[in-house]
């Protein structure tokens, strides 16, 4: 025997001592030898730290990096001899009955273990271990394969056959492609690569997640086509950005303003997205975008906020959302041509199994779907639109007989995102004869099924029909088309694109729990509309879910104010936004707010601001003698009145 891989194989059973891999690999051992299954081959899974192997042994590291399939030789021959010695399995005999499973916990941070997605040439002839990272857009459903020589058992008893699984991903850059609006001016090409996951991985991804994967470059032939694959050897779920940092500009306006717990909100929806609309224009639906975009997150049971906008100024409202979009890691504006929730095809690498195929509202996890224009989606799409918002999760249905299962099955998937969409008035007022019987402040909504409308959180009509447009905005507009980059406003280079960015990548990370007081007025004010809101066929026209979109729109209001506790403040701007909403949904109620209700002035100095806190204080007078005229016994202390 060579004297370096006689020494390799000392270092290596030094290392698995020192590990705790010894001790692993004995119990496994003694797994196997109890079982009254025969065997005829003895699969074990070895972590390694290729770091800690290199400083025991430069050799063996460089080894593990640069031949992991030898390397495994190496490992192999030292767990034969342990057995052997130590008797550890009686049914063993030969080496060549032992499979190895190298796994390292990581990889040296050098560019030349990064295996590029998005670069040209994809290496997969190296035959070693690469880590990359992509997210998943496509799944397949499990199958056998024969672990030693790597192909499709027809035997569905073989004690050889595992489980395998083909999974499609793609580089996170592909998220950028898919934003409506974007200031990165740059081009690449991205293209989705396969990955297989056998064994103890499969089903361990999840479609729309983002991973970091290590694993070895491959290349499948199927028929004259060749595929370029990674087989994956260890996968790690990649998480978003912790909470980032306030710029310095943030960070003044929030000590100018900290005499009111409503003004650092109202300059914020006063002067954002001034690179696309003029500072104090559409402030109630920039509020409400700000709401929305602060109450992202990839967890379950989140608090969404959906926002459906009615407006005849399409344009200007498409430019202003797709701004938006990008503040996000994922804002994902939906191409018409695609579907919005995931779909079912045939593998394309032979199997003949079912493939789930990822989709806007899938990619776009954790962030914004923006949909576009909600009356050109046909009846069926909206129905399925209806059933996510009231659920947050979609179900895909499998034929087994079309994809070669004996059973169908149905694959339930969360949808963890808020939609965004809009409803042209000029347009839809084309499409249909419109209502008569309207409500004082009610919308005609009849081209939208009900039951969709109140399944958006906010429902919003924006300030300037397109026959009046305000001469800011038709300055801004023109100017804009002259000169596309021209910075028109001092407020866009104090606050830029990038501070929104990291200011909603804050603000959003922030955990915030309801005071009691807030509490008191949300659940006063639910029970007092549920109660006034009422017909004499349908009951309370009051939607069950609009506890909850309460409770979210005073969590993201104080959110966005840079606080942790809601306070009665952050649930009157709550209250004040849904009673809109309501109002343009069934019409004006006892309450009687007016449409322009968190904004009823132009905020122009500090004088203006002044006048919105007493106009608010008054509100919150109002709906104080609103829940107790209304309210069922529901007692609120106003001490501060």
């Amino acid at each position: 025997m060579h004297p370096e891989i006689q020494n390799m194989r000392e270092v290596a059973l030094v290392y698995l001592d020192r590990s705790g891999g010894l001790q692993k690999f004995v119990h496994d051992c003694k797994r196997y030898n109890d079982s009254k299954q025969s065997y005829a081959v003895y699969r074990f899974i070895i972590s390694i730290n290729p770091s800690d192997i290199a400083e025991l042994d430069a050799t063996l590291g460089n080894y593990i990096l640069h031949n992991p399939l030898q390397a495994a030789q190496i490992f192999q021959s030292v767990c034969f001899i342990a057995i052997k010695t130590l008797s550890l399995i009686e049914q063993l005999e030969t080496e060549a009955q032992i499979s190895i499973l190298l796994k390292p916990t990581h990889l040296p941070p050098l560019p030349s273990y990064v295996l590029s997605l998005s670069a040209y040439p994809f290496n997969y002839t190296s035959q070693r271990f690469y880590m990359s990272e992509g997210i998943v857009i496509a799944m397949g459903t499990v199958t056998k394969y024969t672990q030693g020589a790597r192909f499709l058992c027809a035997e569905e008893t073989c004690p050889f056959s595992e489980d395998k699984q083909i999974v499609e991903m793609i580089d996170a850059k592909i998220l950028n492609a898919l934003k409506g609006y974007s200031n990165n001016k740059s081009h690449f090409r991205i293209q989705a690569f396969t990955v297989f996951l056998r064994d103890e991985l499969a089903n361990k991804m999840t479609i729309g997640n983002h991973y970091r994967i290590i694993g070895i470059p491959a290349c499948v032939q199927n028929g004259l086509q060749a595929t370029a694959c990674i087989e994956v050897n260890s996968i790690q779920l990649c998480k978003p950005n912790g909470p980032s940092f306030l710029s310095d500009n943030f960070k003044y306006l929030l000590s100018l303003t900290s005499s009111s717990c409503w003004r650092f909100t109202a300059v914020l929806a006063n002067i954002f997205a001034s690179q696309v609309v003029p500072p104090g224009t559409y402030n109630t639906l920039k509020l409400a975008i700000l709401l929305s975009l602060v109450q992202t997150c990839e967890k379950e049971n989140a608090d969404y906020l959906d926002l459906l906008i009615v407006t005849s100024d399409t344009l200007v409202i498409d430019r202003l959302l797709n701004y938006s979009l990008c503040l996000l890691p994922r804002g994902i504006r939906h191409p018409p041509s695609s579907e919005i929730f995931p779909s079912v095809s045939k593998d394309k690498h032979g199997t003949g199994s079912a493939s789930i195929q990822a989709c806007s509202a899938v990619l776009a996890k954790g962030g914004v779907c923006y949909i576009g224009d909600l009356s050109s989606y046909k009846k069926d799409k909206l129905e399925l639109l209806q059933s996510v918002l009231e659920s947050r999760t979609t179900t895909v249905f499998i034929p087994g007989k079309k994809y070669g299962e004996e059973a169908d099955q149905q694959v339930t998937i969360s949808v963890q995102t808020n939609f965004w969409s809009f409803v042209d008035v000029d347009s839809s007022s084309k499409k249909h004869i419109q209502k008569e019987n309207f409500l004082i402040g009610q919308m005609d909504m009849s081209l939208i099924p009900a039951n969709l409308v109140d399944g958006f959180g906010l429902l919003i009509y924006n300030e300037f029909p397109s026959c009046r447009l305000s001469s800011p905005l038709v300055h801004h507009i023109l100017k804009k088309a002259i000169n596309p980059e021209a910075m028109l406003y001092k407020v866009s280079q104090q606050f830029r694109t990038q501070d929104y960015e990291e200011f909603i990548l804050f603000a959003k990370n922030l955990h915030v729990e309801l005071s009691s007081e807030a509490e008191n007025l949300i659940q006063g004010y639910y029970l007092a509309s549920r109660r006034v809101r009422r017909d004499s066929v349908h009951g309370s026209t009051l939607s069950a879910s609009a506890l909850k979109i309460l409770i979210s729109l005073s969590k993201a209001h104080t959110k966005l104010s840079l606080r942790h506790t809601v306070l009665q403040e952050d649930a009157l701007i709550a209250i004040l936004l849904l009673e809109s909403s309501l109002t343009l949904k069934h019409g004006t109620s006892a309450l009687c707010v007016a449409p322009n209700s968190v904004f009823p002035f132009d905020l122009s100095d500090e004088n203006s601001l002044q006048q919105r806190d007493i106009y608010l204080m008054q509100c919150h007078h109002e709906l104080l003698k609103f829940i107790a005229a209304y309210g069922p016994g529901i007692h609120i202390n106003a001490n501060e009145e």
